[in-house]
């Protein structure tokens, strides 16, 4: 770096100028000042040398004595002309001229004859004819006095002077102010140096620091050596560089603490700018646009989503909270978007996305539980209130239709007792306030025991039901012996009643390394493929083809599905339309529930 690009540099070079300026117009003047002293001193001398020539002439009129008196007051360097009315006098003696200005030329002089006609001192200087008038060292000064004679005529007495001994008397003053000057600005530079170093070396220091902090480096110091404003700004300097390390560590923890908010929160965010660039957006909101990326086509070069850029430039019209509602790959999203101020306008907007898809499927889960428990208690409480009327109206004739009756009331006050129970289980199955009595049970004697009670109901239809168990007696696995003979029971049961006669139900125990498989097997009508992905959600039903009128409520599996998935296993089906059904359940030889 070049110095006179430093604070130093161009602290030192206004110095110097400031200084080498005052000291120039300050030789000037002292030249100046000497030369018209040293001409006026001359001048001065000139006048009293005159004067005193003209008193000694006028006391020694024509006297010799008189003369060598006066000549010898004069200096080496001047010259003198004495004017009478007869006649003229010169020292030295017999010089016409001096440096070619002759007693006829100063005669002749409007302003030296005044001393002639106005009686009265005058001093001129004169240019010889052949000197330059820029060059004062080859003028003359000439000076007259009036010399008063005898017979009353005017005389004159002229002393004159070459400023020829200005020249070596100028030159040495003028050397010795340039040593002075010289002198001057040596020291001057030796100061302005000293000074602009005490006074950059702080300012280089803090230069420095200065870039540390500018990368970040909060903790840099600046050494403190002095006590006037530069050792302030030294301090101020350090405060600041510690005010900034406190704010940035403020800041970066409220930026950690608002990425975990952000991160952690369910509800997606989004922050705009007024152009559309997203300036903000954590994993909910970067999902959200994932989806809506996957779903767009390829011609399709839409940013965002239409509803989402429809309510952004309304919000900025409106300068009001909007919301709205979209819908991507199935899911729906609730938009709630703020406008972001800065100070007086709108510099972007703030976007709240909340994925509704699971409150949206419970509230049709909710009406469609509402629709079918309707639908369930609609037919036995109907056939209650048929058949109590017709007991009340007598319309029974004999003894044996009234039992007929009281018979189908009484199965369908079991079937909706049933109902209750199977929803009030369901319900704190779901809600996780359903307690295990946990037990270790012996698997394979288990399995057969369940299987065994259905021979009965398989042989009267017909159906060969068969149970082949892999695993040995040792096999013991920790469950609630109940609620899993409860999911076999469903299972079997329900491959029975939709198996025709002549086919088969296998229930199949299948032995992995740390758990346990159940396959219950038939050949029945199957589950149409549509229906595969519901059948484990309440009430529902495959079609009619499977149900067969058969009695049931549409709730076994899925409170079958809720008490394996509460023993840390799983439950699944494959199934055919036409080439029969699969139902499996996995069940762990060690499950870690709740248990009393």
């Amino acid at each position: 770096m070049r110095i006179w690009r430093t604070v130093v540099g161009k602290l030192w070079m206004t110095i110097l100028f400031m200084v080498a300026f005052v000291l120039l117009i300050l030789t000037i003047l002292l030249l100046k000042f000497f030369e018209d002293y040293h001409i006026n001193q001359i001048e001065q001398d000139l006048s009293n040398t005159a004067q005193k020539i003209s008193n000694i002439m006028e006391e020694h009129p024509g006297d010799a004595m008189g003369k060598e008196i006066a000549l010898g007051v004069l200096d080496k360097h001047e010259k003198v002309m004495i004017f009478y009315p007869d006649k003229a006098y010169t020292y030295p003696a017999g010089s016409k001229s001096y440096k070619g200005i002759s007693y006829q030329s100063i005669l002749k002089d409007k302003q030296l004859s005044k001393v002639f006609t106005q009686n009265k001192k005058v001093t001129k200087e004169l240019v010889p004819p052949n000197g330059s008038p820029r060059n004062k060292y080859n003028h003359v000064i000439v000076t007259a006095v009036p010399l008063h004679t005898d017979n009353g005529k005017p005389g004159a007495v002229f002393v004159y002077q070459s400023l020829e001994v200005l020249k070596e008397t100028s030159e040495q003053t003028t050397k010795l102010i340039l040593l002075a000057a010289g002198i001057a600005i040596i020291l001057t530079t030796g100061f302005a140096f000293f000074l602009s170093t005490r006074i950059g070396g702080p300012l280089h220091k803090m230069r420095e620091a200065a870039f540390e902090v500018a990368k970040g480096r909060f903790d840099k110091k600046v050494p403190i050596l002095t006590h006037d404003e530069i050792g302030e700004l030294a301090t101020a300097f350090n405060t600041m560089g510690r005010q900034l390390a406190f704010n940035m560590d403020a800041l970066r923890q409220e930026k950690e603490q608002l990425r975990s908010i952000m991160s952690s929160m369910a509800d997606g965010v989004l922050t705009f700018n007024r152009d559309g660039t997203i300036l903000i957006m954590n994993p909910p909101a970067e999902m959200f646009l994932q989806h809506w990326y996957h779903e767009q086509e390829k011609e399709d070069e839409a940013p965002l989503p239409e509803g989402l850029s429809a309510l952004m430039q309304k919000v900025v019209d409106t300068e009001k909270e909007q919301t709205g509602e979209i819908e991507i790959n199935g899911r729906h999203y609730v938009l709630i978007i703020s406008p972001l101020y800065n100070q007086s306008r709108i510099r972007g907007v703030v976007t709240v996305i909340r994925d509704m898809t699971e409150e949206r499927r419970l509230d049709k889960l909710r009406d469609d539980f509402i629709a079918n428990v309707s639908h369930e208690l609609r037919t036995p409480v109907a056939m209650l209130q048929g058949y109590s009327e017709a007991i009340i109206d007598d319309i029974a004739a004999s003894e044996e239709e009234k039992k007929e009756f009281a018979k189908i009331i009484y199965d369908e006050t079991l079937r909706i007792g049933r109902l209750v129970n199977e929803l009030l289980d369901l319900a704190r199955m779901e809600a996780g306030h359903f307690s295990f009595h946990m037990e270790s049970v012996p698997f394979k004697n288990f399995v057969e025991r369940v299987t065994h009670k259905f021979n009965g109901i398989a042989k009267e239809k017909g159906i060969t039901l068969s149970c082949a168990a892999a695993s040995d007696h040792a096999l013991v696995i920790n469950m609630d012996a109940d609620r899993i003979e409860q999911v076999l029971t469903n299972l079997i049961d329900n491959a029975i009643r939709h198996t025709a006669p002549n086919g088969y139900v296998k229930v199949a125990e299948e032995e992995v390394e740390d758990g346990v498989y159940i396959h219950v097997e038939d050949n029945g009508s199957g589950i149409p493929k549509e229906d595969l992905p519901f059948v484990f959600e309440r009430f529902y039903k495959a079609d009619k083809a499977r149900t067969r009128g058969k009695s049931g409520t549409g709730l076994g599996l899925a409170i079958a599905k809720n008490i394996v998935e509460a023993h840390n296993g799983r439950i699944f089906v494959k199934s055919k339309l036409g080439q029969g059904t699969t139902f499996s359940f996995f069940l762990p030889k060690k499950a870690d529930i709740h248990a009393e």
